[in-house]
C-alpha cells in the first residue's frame, strides 16, 4: 500500500508538471493575472481554506466592484466552465470567497467536499467594465482523499540522556473552521495549539519537553489526529508511531565466573563482563592488590590459568564515548594443594591400625557374651598331657529364672589311653587332686524357695584320675 501511495503521488506530480509546462507554454504574453496560492490537499467531508492573492501586470484597475470566479477546464481544456462566481448567489460547488477583493485577497473557503471535487481550478477577475483576466500560468490543483493524512512527529535536540529534547507531533489542518485533536501517549490531554504557516495554510501541534534517559531509548511515541467531518456526525482518524533512540553511558556491568566456587590450580578460568551501553561499551579488566588497582585484560571476555598468584579479587569498567561505570568485585578462590613433603605412609598405618583395634574389640565383645564361664581355683602344671577330656555335668535349667543359684558339677579329667584292668585300678593307690568349679545358675519359678538375698550355692567335686 505504501508502495502504491508512493507511485500515485509521483504520477499525480509527473501530470501536475506535464499540465504547469502546457499551461505555461500557452500563456499568453497579454495575460496580466497571477495568483499566489498553494497546492492543497483536502479530506472529504471537511472543508477547504485556500490562502490567495492576486496581482496584474498592469495591475487591475481599482474597482470595488470586482467579482471573483473559479473555473476548470472544459472538453477542449480551457478553463471556461464557471464553477463558482462571487456574484451569483446558488453556485456549481459549494466555494465562498472570504477574502476581500479589493485588497487583491481572493481566499476561498471550499465547504463538504468529496473526492468528486478533485481538479485543477483556476481564478479569474472580472470587473463591471470590460476588464476580464483568467490566470492560466497559476492553476490551483486541489486533490480530495477520504483519509486523512498521518501526522508528523519531530524531535528538536540531541537523543542523548540527560540531554532536553522537544517533542512534537502536528497535523495539516485544511479546514481550521474545524480542526483536527491530537493526542498521544506522553500526556493526557495535551493543549492543541493551531499554528499558520508562511503560506497561510494551517497546523495543528502539541509539542513536550522531556529530559532524556536511558529508559527512553527504544520507547515509542504513538500519535493520533482526529478529524470531525460531515458537520461533526462523523469523525476520521490518522495515526503516526516513532521510535526514540537515545543514547546512554553503561549501566549496571556485571561480572560472572565459570566455573564457579573454588578451582584447582592448573585449571583454567573463565570471566565475563556484560553491561547494557549505546553504543556498545568496550571493557577493561583490574585486579585489587596491596599496591590498588592493577589493570590485567582488555574485552568482554578474560581466560587466565589458575595459580596460587591469581587468587584475588576481580572486576570490570565498562566504557563508551558518553560515560563509564564500574562492575561489582568478584572473588578467584584458588583451591590449596596438599603438602608433597607430608609422608602419606604413617597416615595410612594409624588408619589400619585403628580398623584393626576396632576389629579386635568386637570380637572380645562378642566372646564375653557367652552364657557360662566357668572357673578353676586351681590348676596342675602337668595338664599339657594328651587326651584330657573335660565333662561338665549341669543340672537342668528351669524355664523361667528370676534368681541366679549356684551350682558345682563334676569335672573328671582323663587320659585318652587303653583302659586299664579293673585290678590295677584298685592297686593304684595314688593320691587324687580334688578341684571345684563355681557354677551359677538362675532359678526358676518353681524351684526350691529361697530367698533372692541368699542364693544357694552348689558345690560339685572335681576328681582328677
Amino acid at each position: 500500500m505504501a508502495a502504491l501511495s508512493v507511485n500515485i503521488a509521483t504520477d499525480n506530480m509527473l501530470l501536475l508538471i506535464l499540465f504547469l509546462s502546457g499551461a505555461l507554454s500557452t500563456c499568453p504574453q497579454e495575460s496580466n493575472l497571477f495568483i499566489t496560492v498553494p497546492q492543497m490537499e483536502a479530506l472529504s467531508g471537511s472543508c477547504l481554506q485556500i490562502p490567495c492573492n492576486f496581482s496584474g501586470e498592469p495591475e487591475p484597475p481599482v474597482n470595488s466592484n470586482y467579482v471573483g470566479l473559479w473555473t476548470i477546464d472544459d472538453s477542449n481544456h480551457k478553463p471556461n466552465i464557471v464553477v463558482f462566481s462571487s456574484k451569483n448567489t446558488v453556485n456549481i460547488y459549494p466555494m465562498n470567497i472570504t477574502g476581500n477583493l479589493s485588497e487583491k485577497d481572493c481566499t476561498t473557503l471550499f465547504s463538504s467536499l468529496n473526492i468528486n471535487y478533485t481538479n485543477t481550478y483556476y481564478f479569474r477577475i472580472e470587473t463591471s467594465g470590460t476588464f476580464r483576466a483568467t490566470a492560466v500560468c497559476d492553476p490551483l490543483q486541489i486533490t480530495v482523499k477520504d483519509s486523512p493524512p498521518s501526522p508528523r512527529i519531530e524531535i528538536s535536540g540531541d537523543l542523548k540522556e540527560k540531554e532536553s529534547v522537544t517533542i512534537s507531533c502536528s497535523a495539516s489542518t485544511p479546514c481550521p473552521h474545524s480542526p483536527p485533536k491530537l493526542t498521544w501517549n506522553l500526556q493526557q490531554d495535551p493543549p492543541n495549539n493551531i499554528e499558520e504557516n508562511t503560506d497561510r495554510t494551517f497546523t495543528t501541534k502539541i509539542l513536550k519537553t522531556i529530559t532524556l534517559s536511558d529508559t527512553h531509548d527504544g520507547f515509542t511515541i504513538n500519535c493520533s489526529a482526529t478529524y470531525p467531518v460531515n458537520e461533526g456526525r462523523e469523525v476520521k482518524t490518522a495515526e503516526e508511531r516513532k521510535t526514540l533512540n537515545v543514547s546512554y553511558a553503561p549501566k549496571n556491568p556485571s561480572v560472572s565466573i565459570s566455573p564457579s566456587g573454588l578451582v584447582s590450580a592448573g585449571s583454567w578460568v573463565n570471566l565475563t563482563c556484560s553491561s547494557r551501553a549505546k553504543p556498545p561499551a568496550s571493557f577493561s579488566w583490574f585486579k585489587n592488590s596491596k599496591d590498588g588497582a592493577i589493570r590485567v585484560a582488555e574485552g568482554k571476555f578474560y581466560s587466565v590459568k589458575v595459580t596460587n598468584v591469581t587468587d584475588g579479587v576481580y572486576y570490570c569498567v565498562a566504557t563508551n564515548n558518553l560515560g563509564n561505570q564500574t562492575s561489582s568485585t568478584i572473588h578467584l578462590n584458588v583451591k590449596e594443594s596438599p603438602d608433597p613433603s607430608l609422608p602419606l605412609g604413617p597416615v595410612i598405618g594409624g588408619i589400619i591400625g585403628i580398623i584393626v583395634l576396632i576389629s579386635l574389640v568386637v570380637c572380645v565383645c562378642t566372646l564375653c557374651r557367652r552364657p557360662i564361664k566357668l572357673t578353676h581355683s586351681t590348676q596342675r602344671q602337668n595338664q599339657n598331657q594328651t587326651g584330657e577330656e573335660l565333662t561338665v555335668k549341669e543340672p537342668a535349667r528351669k524355664t523361667e529364672e528370676k534368681e541366679e543359684d549356684i551350682h558345682y558339677g563334676e569335672i573328671d579329667f582323663s587320659k585318652q589311653r587303653p583302659e586299664a584292668s579293673s585290678s590295677s585300678e584298685q592297686d593304684s593307690g595314688q593320691q587324687q587332686d580334688t578341684l571345684y568349679a563355681q557354677v551359677k545358675v538362675s532359678q526358676t519359678a518353681n524351684s526350691r524357695t529361697q530367698t533372692a538375698d541368699s542364693p544357694e550355692d552348689l558345690y560339685a567335686q572335681v576328681k582328677k584320675k
